[in-house]
């Protein structure tokens, strides 16, 4: 997990926003002008509805982008799961392992078992140390788990690199 690389590549969306801001959506409505009476112009109504999305995702993004840059890698805990640790559990209702690793909303990936830090399973994660049994509240109900193995950011062999 490379933390700048996640950063770099909110960055390179704002850039493309930015653009579209400041040369495409301009231009577009320009045109939507040359068509007429704007009042009743679909054609400028979209564009200025455009333009609105994209100034509120390069702020969103902005904010996002600040948010993950605060990460202190050294306050990450060593010794409990914590921002970037992979977790080990066993379904203590259900029976049958899991494999988490807890990272932020943008990495999720279900396929690769990576979850939110912000989801229901990581919020409940944060703090728990191996041999802990832990029960948390998700959309398809409450699910109970043990930790069996925790491995911390620090201890990964691609530690996070801010």
């Amino acid at each position: 997990m490379d933390l700048q690389k996640l950063i770099n590549g909110l960055r390179s969306e704002v850039s493309v926003l930015e653009k579209e801001l400041r040369v495409d959506i301009p231009q577009k409505i320009e045109t939507a002008r040359g068509l007429g009476d704007i009042s009743e112009n679909a054609e400028y109504h979209a564009i200025k509805e455009r333009q609105g999305f994209v100034q509120a995702r390069i702020v969103s993004l902005q904010l996002r982008m600040a948010s993950l840059s605060a990460i202190d890698p050294k306050a990450v805990p060593k010794d409990r799961v914590g921002f970037g640790s992979i977790v080990h559990l066993r379904d203590t209702d259900q029976g049958g392992e899991r494999v988490v690793k807890l990272v932020a909303a943008e990495e999720s990936n279900g396929e690769k078992g990576w979850v939110s830090i912000a989801s229901p399973i990581g919020r409940g994660l944060v703090g728990r140390q191996k041999g802990e049994e832990v029960r948390i509240q998700t959309p398809g109900g409450v699910k109970a788990f043990k930790v069996t193995k925790v491995i911390t950011l620090h201890e990964q062999k691609e530690p996070l690199s801010a």
